[in-house]
């Protein structure tokens, strides 16, 4: 695997990571209630969903073993063109129904790598 990848790989597992760190134990309307924590998941999902449009121009293949990646760069359109139409409620069941799996997934790719 390319370096190139390894790092947009890298990318995705570290914003992955602090998503999951800025709302542990936190409730939805914690979430809600917070425009800087907010406003740090969303620019962690823009960078989430960057690294793999990087990772489809570099290597389209690498892609096949990412789980949703196409919805993922979605939301992430979603979330960089539709901000004034955000929905928290989404964004919140995309981190504890969806952000476990894309770790996971990511976490193996690298694995496989070394």
């Amino acid at each position: 695997m390319k370096d190139e990848i390894l790092k947009h790989l890298f990318d995705i597992k570290e914003a992955a990571s602090a998503i999951l760190s800025f709302v542990k134990d936190k409730t939805f309307d914690d979430y809600n209630r917070d425009e800087l924590m907010r406003s740090g998941v969303e620019r962690k999902f823009e960078i989430i969903g960057e690294a793999l449009n990087r990772i489809k121009r570099t290597d389209p293949a690498i892609l096949n073993k990412i789980g949703e990646c196409r919805s993922i760069v979605s939301f992430r359109n979603i979330l960089a063109h539709g901000y004034d139409s955000i929905d928290h409620r989404i964004v919140w069941e995309v981190i504890h129904d969806d952000l476990a799996k894309l770790f996971g997934d990511v976490i193996q790719l690298m694995r496989e790598n070394e």
